[in-house]
Order: C-alpha cells, then sequence, then structure tokens
C-alpha cells in the first residue's frame, strides 16, 4: 500500500475541515497579527470602522449565498446597488421611507428580471445577470445623468451614520438580515427547497419541487438585498453617486461566499461562513492599508484567496 494511499483520507479530512472552518481560523490569525504588528488596531473606533465597512459586502454576499446555493451566480448587485443610489434622491423630498421604499422596489423589480431570464427562459444565471449588470449601471446614470448628488436629510443620513445603544445601524441592519438568512435557510421549506435544487434539480423536479419559484425566489432575495446595501452605503456617503456605488461589489459577495465555504456546485448555503467571509476581506484589505500597501495589493490577495477556496470546494467534492 502506497504513502499516498495510507495519507487519503487524511487529505480529505483537512480538506473538509479547511472548507468549513478555515475562514473563522483566518480571521482570528488576522486579528492577532494585527494586534500584535498594527498600530492602533486594538481600539473601539477601529473594531466600529472594520464592521461598519463590512456591512454593506455581507449584506450583499448573504443575497449572493442563496443564489450560489441554487447553482447560480448573480453579478448585477453592483448595478443593483447603484440603482438605488440613483433612485433616492428623486424620492427623497416625498421623506426617506418612500426613498428607501422606491429604491427596495427597484431591487425587487431587478432581481424579478434576472430571475425570469433564469428559471422561465432558461437563459445561464451568468449571462442573464451579466445583462443586468451592465444595462443596470447605464439606467442608473441615465436617471442621475451621471451626476454626484449631496444627500442633506438627517433622518435619512441617520440610516449610514446613526447608533442604537451604541452599535452602528449598518451593523445591527446585516446582523438582523443574517439572523433571517439562516432562519430561512435551516428552519423553512423554501429554505430546504433551495437546498434541493442546488443540490440536484432535475431530481428537485421530478419530486415536485417549485423549481422556478425558488430560482426566482434567490433572485428577489438577492436583488433586494443588494438595493438595501446601496441605500445604507448612500447615507453612508451622504451622497448619491451611482458612478462608483458598488464597483466590483459581485466580486467582493461571491468571495466572501466562496471563502465562507458554500461550493459554487451548489447545495449548501453557509450563512455564518459567508458573513465571516465578508469579514475576512474587509480585514486584508484593511491590513495591507495600514501597512501601506497600495490597493492593488489587497485586489491580488482577493483573488488569491477566490483561487485558494474554490481549490479546496474542488478538492472536497471529488473525494
Amino acid at each position: 500500500m502506497t504513502t499516498a494511499t495510507l495519507t487519503r483520507p487524511d487529505r480529505a479530512r483537512v480538506t473538509s475541515w479547511l472548507q468549513n472552518y478555515g475562514v473563522y481560523l483566518a480571521v482570528v490569525v488576522l486579528l492577532l497579527f494585527n494586534l500584535a504588528f498594527t498600530e492602533n488596531f486594538l481600539s473601539l473606533a477601529n473594531f466600529r470602522t472594520q464592521l461598519v465597512q463590512a456591512a454593506p459586502v455581507c449584506i450583499v454576499a448573504l443575497g449572493m449565498a442563496l443564489v450560489i446555493g441554487t447553482e447560480g451566480i448573480d453579478l448585477s448587485v453592483g448595478s443593483v446597488m447603484s440603482i438605488a443610489a440613483a433612485l433616492i434622491p428623486l424620492y427623497l423630498g416625498a421623506g426617506p421611507v418612500m426613498a428607501v421604499l422606491v429604491a427596495l422596489a427597484a431591487g425587487v423589480v431587478s432581481g424579478l428580471f434576472s430571475g425570469f431570464l433564469v428559471a422561465r427562459l432558461g437563459i445561464q444565471p451568468i449571462i442573464a445577470t451579466l445583462a443586468l449588470l451592465v444595462g443596470g449601471r447605464g439606467l442608473a446614470l441615465v436617471i442621475a445623468h451621471g451626476q454626484l448628488v449631496q444627500l442633506h436629510n438627517a433622518d435619512f443620513l441617520a440610516l449610514g451614520t446613526g447608533e442604537v445603544l451604541g452599535i452602528p445601524v449598518m451593523v445591527l441592519v446585516a446582523a438582523v438580515l443574517a439572523v433571517l438568512a439562516g432562519l430561512l435557510v435551516r428552519r423553512t421549506t423554501f429554505g430546504r427547497q433551495l437546498v434541493a435544487v442546488g443540490g440536484n434539480r432535475p431530481a428537485a423536479t421530478l419530486a415536485g419541487l417549485p423549481v422556478k419559484r425558488v430560482l426566482i425566489g434567490v433572485y428577489v432575495i438577492s436583488g433586494a438585498l443588494a438595493a438595501i446595501a446601496g441605500v445604507l452605503a448612500t447615507a453612508r456617503l451622504s451622497a448619491s453617486d451611482p458612478n462608483e456605488m458598488g464597483l466590483l461589489m459581485e466580486l467582493s459577495a461571491i468571495t466572501a461566499v466562496v471563502v465562507g465555504g458554500t461550493p459554487l456546485t451548489g447545495g449548501r448555503v453557509r450563512v455564518l461562513g459567508t458573513v465571516f467571509g465578508a469579514l475576512l476581506m474587509q480585514l486584508v484589505h484593511a491590513t495591507l492599508i495600514k501597512h501601506n500597501l497600495p490597493d492593488s495589493a489587497a485586489q491580488m490577495v482577493q483573488a488569491a484567496i477566490i483561487v485558494a477556496a474554490v481549490y479546496v470546494a474542488r478538492e472536497r467534492s471529488t473525494r
């Protein structure tokens, strides 16, 4: 019996452990590194900043995790954020509630569009959402006339800068949505159907599950969450900037989901892992910036993390 044969079960266990728990270990290692080598890292203000900056990515990644759980992908989330940002100044005069509701409605409609293309017309998710990725941002620029608009409504801006019991509103919203996403996946019929559709779509269809309804549902949720992230990010910036809002957000969200242990092949959704994946990406970016490395370095590290996470997932799926 060869050495390779003897070590194969051990390699399988290591691969499985890395996919299940690697993101938590990576976050702990980064925290320890920063505590030891990054000046002023151990401060309440810094931790608050890291959580606030990670919140939009976390919110978008939750929706992305549901979509990927069905073996799909949603490349349109950044453009949906841009559309939400473009609509807010138009309706803010009617009050912040109306502006937020219109932005959320736009996210839902965007998700319906993508879901219809995927579920009803049978278009590949990457192509269906790529169309909205390009067209959606163009629509946002048309709505806003390509202009950045400063916002001054105090009630609306509180969504991005306000606190409840000392906790930033953005962080609270992200936490509540994460809990709801976890309950949706683990405690509802829709969540079980989602996992079944992603695990084996033909079998789910033969079993009589509402496959098309589930597919449309996950894209609607993804669009709504992207709109929420766009609203919060706009409030934090105190400005509507469709040109920059949500740029590359789809890549950050996909990275958080994959690093968090949700396989691109579907059939599984790891909500807590996705949350920690978003935190990991933020910590990586903050660590490199604090050590005077350019933003391009953070992007290269992000790419390397994606490759490593996909490789681990691939190794596990082949065993």
